[in-house]
């Protein structure tokens, strides 16, 4: 679809996207056994495919060079669209104009299933939509792919809430570590609002920095000013189990995330499966996947990292 092209990839994109299908696989072939309806939610669902751009590559004693070379792969929106069984039915959002026309043409090329295209901002459309009777006989699977940190934490409580939804979120980790400065003076109102309305509290000031005494200084007058001044305490992984401890605080279970991107540093993203339904089978279940997916993705990464 011309003007469509949605450029984007990398180390991270692959093993995310990996990681998000084979647990649609299981998932559609094991829900689908005993649940009415299974359905597939996108709330950041871009296109449906996606540009990548494969750097060229030098010859050596077993491989000839290669030039750079422009590949079109599918998007989570067509990866779903795939999986077998198939979802009963598959919600794709987007704000952009162009993803959405595209997203349509997804639609009309797939005109025998049952998909719904909603253009808007993904926080008002679930926080205003997903309350809804229905999910005692429906269960779903939400991928939550921001293009910054846009989810909201009254988004993932609406969710949380339906006790029916297993949520894979890409969490922007490197926008929580920038916006919350090692030194708390540095934070002004715009980014504390922003990282309160993420993680649903205020008391992370409290819970992630802590008074350290300031560097001894002597003014003109010859005054000694040895003031506190609060420091965050937590460094990148503590930031990610702060995370994955705000989510289990709505969530009925939360895995252990799978750290993004796996051979470059510093760490970006943390990919996290939070499921909702409370029931000791769904949990379970929804363990016994994610933690043999996550498990098998680590070990290919090291296996092709050489470690």
């Amino acid at each position: 679809m011309a003007g469509s092209d949605h450029e984007f990839g990398g180390q991270h994109t692959e093993i995310k996207l990996a990681i998000v299908e084979a647990y649609l696989k299981r998932y559609s072939a094991a829900l689908h056994n005993w649940c009415d309806h299974v359905w597939y939610i996108d709330a950041f669902a871009g296109t449906g495919r996606r540009t990548v751009r494969v750097k060229a590559r030098a010859g050596d004693l077993l491989e000839e060079p290669a030039p750079e070379q422009v590949e079109q792969r599918r998007g989570s929106a067509q990866i779903a669209i795939d999986i077998a069984p198939p979802f009963d039915r598959l919600v794709f959002m987007d704000t952009r104009r162009k993803h959405v026309a595209a997203l349509e043409g997804l639609k009309a090329a797939n005109s025998h299933r049952d998909i719904s295209v909603l253009q808007g901002d993904a926080n008002s459309l679930i926080q205003s939509e997903i309350e809804w009777d229905g999910w005692k006989k429906t269960r779903a699977v939400m991928f939550l792919d921001p293009y910054g940190m846009e989810v909201e934490w009254e988004t993932l409580k609406k969710i949380a809430a339906t006790k029916a939804i297993d949520v894979w979120y890409l969490f922007p980790l490197a926008g929580l570590y920038r916006q919350a400065a090692r030194d708390m003076s540095k934070i002004d109102a715009i980014k504390e609002a922003a990282i309160t309305r993420m993680l649903g509290t205020n008391e992370w000031k409290g819970e992630l920095y802590s008074k350290v005494k300031a560097p001894p200084t002597v003014d003109l007058l010859g005054y000694l000013d040895d003031s506190e001044t609060l420091q965050r305490s937590a460094d990148v992984g503590g930031l990610e189990q702060y995370v994955r401890q705000r989510l289990k605080t709505i969530f009925a279970e939360v895995l252990d995330p799978y750290p993004l991107p796996v051979l470059e540093k510093p760490q970006r993203f943390s990919l996290f499966c939070a499921i909702s339904n409370p029931s000791e089978r769904a949990i379970k279940l929804a363990k016994s996947f994610g933690a043999d997916i996550l498990k098998s993705t680590g070990s290919a990464s090291r296996h092709r990292s050489g470690r």
